[in-house]
């Protein structure tokens, strides 16, 4: 299975009138997710599954990542994928999938960098920056690269 994980992109500060789990992207956030998207969409990036994190700044990030890709398949939104994470849950979902499939799975630190631990099985995988994503083919990082990367760089 080829698993990206992406971290969302930037999103505005929370305020009182605006709970966490409410913020959504920032313009400069919007724009980096379309750009993560082109650039997802040039390394052979085509999704079977497309999961995120139920809060508004991982679907918005998911929904334009998935337009640039022109996906048109259904986004699901995994609990498991918010910020406390439960990385076995996500795990157990992933086990379920065709081995042969490719999944993006979009969420926030320091759950999406847990499951790059425990998908790697490397425990000095790095976390991820906004708006940026690495691609795992099986156990292996095969690359790493943010929106504004100009190519991939090797793990």
């Amino acid at each position: 299975m080829i698993v990206f994980l992406v971290r969302h992109a930037h999103a505005i500060e929370e305020r009182r009138d605006l709970p966490d789990h409410a913020r959504p992207l920032s313009a400069s956030g919007r724009e980096q997710a379309r750009e993560l998207g082109r650039r997802l969409r040039w390394h052979d990036c085509t999704p079977t599954a497309v999961w995120t994190s139920p809060l508004t700044r991982a679907v918005m990030t998911v929904e334009l990542v998935a337009a640039a890709l022109e996906w048109t398949g259904p986004i699901d939104c995994v609990p498991a994928l918010a910020p406390e994470g439960r990385t076995g849950d996500v795990m157990a979902a992933l086990a379920a999938l065709d081995p042969d499939g490719t999944v993006i799975l979009v969420g926030h630190e320091p759950a999406i960098s847990a499951l790059g631990v425990r998908l790697t099985g490397d425990p000095e995988f790095a976390p991820l920056t906004k708006a940026q994503a690495v691609r795992i083919d099986g156990r292996a990082v095969r690359w790493r690269f943010a929106h504004d990367d100009v190519a991939p760089c090797a793990p």
